[in-house]
């Protein structure tokens, strides 16, 4: 697995939350005192994209407190499907996953973790990425409140297919680490 981000993914991401945040702060007042259609437009814009970046901290930090990394990767949620190497060849995962950014690479480092830490690691990855396309959509939910259809739909849609790269990507990776699981066990 190919780390792309040197690390400092978390930080990064905190900072634009952060800074998101601080817009939001500013323009909201303004769009309540002016009710003006470009302020509008921005607060709600801002407002949806600090959502989607503090909803994935917040969803990776409790997924994180409960499941620690040591999801059962033997639960039939997380084995490997029929479909899925047709899949994995049609969408030419090889090509692109090492363009994916990691956001704790440690946690999937083979000179620090055995090789059960980083597969319990993938499911919990997943669990992420899957909590987090679900959460992606409840923007939608709003726009008979706040209006904005085009930019609740369009970030939520793009926000959940963002993060179904990431499942797809644990999902490739794991039956090969476990595969390497077995064969150490093997061996000795």
């Amino acid at each position: 697995m190919r780390v792309y981000e040197d690390g400092k993914l978390k930080k990064k991401m905190i900072l634009i939350t952060a800074l998101l945040g601080v817009g939001f702060a500013i323009f909201l007042p303004v769009f309540l005192v002016t009710k003006n259609i470009v302020v509008e437009s921005l607060t709600i814009t801002l407002g949806v994209v600090l959502y989607h970046f503090a909803m994935r901290l917040a969803v990776g930090t409790v997924v994180n407190c409960i499941m620690k990394n040591k999801a059962n990767y033997e639960n039939v949620w997380f084995r490997e499907k029929s479909f899925e190497n047709k899949l994995y060849k049609l969408i030419r995962i090889r090509k692109w996953k090492k363009y994916l950014p990691t956001y704790s690479p440690d946690t999937f480092d083979a000179s620090q973790k055995t090789v059960k830490e980083i597969v319990g690691a993938t499911c919990q990855a997943e669990v992420v990425h899957e909590v987090i396309m679900a959460l992606s959509l409840l923007p939608i939910a709003l726009i008979p409140f706040l209006g904005g259809a085009a930019v609740m739909i369009i970030t939520s849609v793009l926000a959940m297919l963002f993060d179904f790269l990431f499942v797809i990507l644990q999902r490739y990776n794991r039956p090969k680490l476990l595969r390497v699981m077995t064969r150490f066990q093997k061996i000795k």
